[in-house]
């Protein structure tokens, strides 16, 4: 079993160097699972989870900055910015940071969301220092020319055009704006052909240096670690790089909710050739920080979560009507989604479209029974476990928890949560947000009598 600790330690330093502050947030039994965090005078935090059995680690900075940040006219800058930290900074060349990389047979990558943005690095234990002065040198070392954002503008569009191209993809922005409208949560991560092309280099620069200071930055790395090791060459790439300007500084706080504006029985419809229509039918969620979260996810599960969940079986195992189907959620700092998506032939739109909204309507008003509750918290707690099983998996979580929530919880403890979810719960969140109206996106080649029909689906 694991164990929480407060224990405060304040690491010793020079004169000429302020203090850090260490904490061992999860203690692990001999080491292993142990997360600790260390804060440095410039407000950067470090923290690390311990896996002794591996060879292996994942470094990863996470920054403060995704696409609900940016205004309309800023559409798609910080994926933009993501692309361009890769193209070179003061000390190495494009070419130098991936084959840097590569020469050791790691493999380095980054992703851009609406609340955040990540960059990371996996390697062998014995190349961590070199992860590490790579992907710190990439954040805080970025040049940002001129004609790097001119080159990269051309493949950002055409990871545009390959979106476009992908409908069962596509389909979820659009349920997004639909929900949202022209929200900054509504709009695409990627940003549109337009956006992207009125972006210049000097706009992307102001907006990485707003962005990617210190106190907006969280570096987690998890494997065969050490951390105070990590934390000197952490703490050594940044100092060469001259980011703490403010020793002063503290860390920027988990985002709070901003009263997102949500909306109810709304269609949207794009209409394309495709070979199927692909549909998405949901209503407002939960934030991340809700504790009905964990009542939500056993829902989620138990409704559309695998191949023994009521809308797998009554769509594609009774029915056949389509190959993929599934429920999901999504939680931001201050709101959130559920949907279902389908994808099925545009002449069987309708059928799928009922039976998903005849379920939703029937497990807001009368629940699921207890079987189908016990069985999904039993998938739930697996799947929890079986997806935290790489170095990768947990650096993420590390590094999210601390960004999002600002503190971390150990994996004993969220499966005891899990666990503790009642059938009462289920039901009740069951009716807050499935009883709700839903809106519905579609994405393919229906006819006009059947695009007519689509709103008595969220009537």
């Amino acid at each position: 079993m694991t164990s929480r600790s407060s224990k405060v330690t304040a690491r010793p330093s020079s004169e000429a160097r302020a203090v850090a502050r260490t904490q061992t947030l999860i203690k692990g039994e001999n080491g292993i699972g142990t997360v600790r965090k260390t804060t440095l005078p410039g407000g950067l935090r470090i923290v690390t989870e311990t896996l002794p059995s591996v060879r292996s680690a994942t470094f990863g900075i996470w920054a403060h900055v995704g696409s609900r940040d940016e205004t309309p006219a800023l559409n798609g800058a910080t994926h933009y910015l993501e692309h361009l930290l890769f193209k070179g900074t003061r000390r190495r060349s494009a070419l130098d940071i991936s084959s840097a990389l590569d020469a050791v047979g790691g493999e380095m990558n980054a992703f851009t969301a609406k609340e955040y943005t990540c960059y990371y690095a996996r390697v062998l234990d014995a190349d961590l220092p070199l992860a590490i002065d790579v992907v710190s040198d990439m954040l805080t070392g970025s040049l940002i020319l001129e004609e790097d954002v001119n080159v990269e503008r051309g493949a950002i569009l055409e990871e545009i055009a390959m979106t476009e191209d992908d409908p069962g993809d596509c389909v979820h922005d659009l349920f997004a704006h639909t929900m949202f409208g022209d929200n900054a949560l509504g709009r695409p991560v990627l940003g549109t052909v337009d956006t992207v092309n009125a972006l210049t280099a000097d706009r992307i620069r102001r907006f990485y240096k707003k962005h990617y200071d210190p106190t907006h930055l969280v570096v987690a790395a998890a494997g065969n670690i050490d951390h105070n090791k990590v934390v000197r060459q952490v703490r050594a790439a940044f100092e060469k790089a001259g980011a703490f300007k403010e020793p002063d500084a503290t860390p920027i706080a988990p985002r709070d909710g901003r009263r997102t504006i949500r909306t109810a029985g709304r269609v949207e419809l794009i209409g394309r050739k495709t070979e199927q229509a692909h549909v998405v039918l949901g209503m407002p969620g939960l934030a991340r920080t809700d504790e009905r979260r964990w009542a939500l996810g056993v829902l989620n599960t138990a409704l559309g979560g695998g191949m023994s969940s009521r809308l797998f079986q009554e769509v594609r195992e009774k029915r056949g009507l389509a190959y993929s189907v599934y429920s999901y959620t999504s939680g931001f700092a201050d709101c959130g989604l559920f949907g279902v998506y389908a994808g099925c032939r545009p002449s069987q739109v309708h059928d799928v479209l009922k039976i998903c909204r005849d379920e939703l309507d029937t497990v807001a008003e009368h629940g699921l029974s207890d079987e189908e509750i016990g069985r999904a918290i039993g998938q739930l707690r697996g799947s929890t476990v079986l997806g935290l099983e790489d170095t990768g998996a947990l650096m993420n979580r590390i590094g999210k928890s601390e960004l999002c929530w600002g503190e971390q919880m150990s994996v004993d403890d969220m499966l005891t949560r899990i666990a503790a979810v009642t059938p009462d719960e289920v039901r009740e969140v069951a009716r807050d947000i499935l009883g709700q109206r839903p809106s519905l996106s579609v994405i393919g080649p229906l006819k006009d009598k059947q695009a007519s029909r689509l709103n008595e689906v969220v009537a």
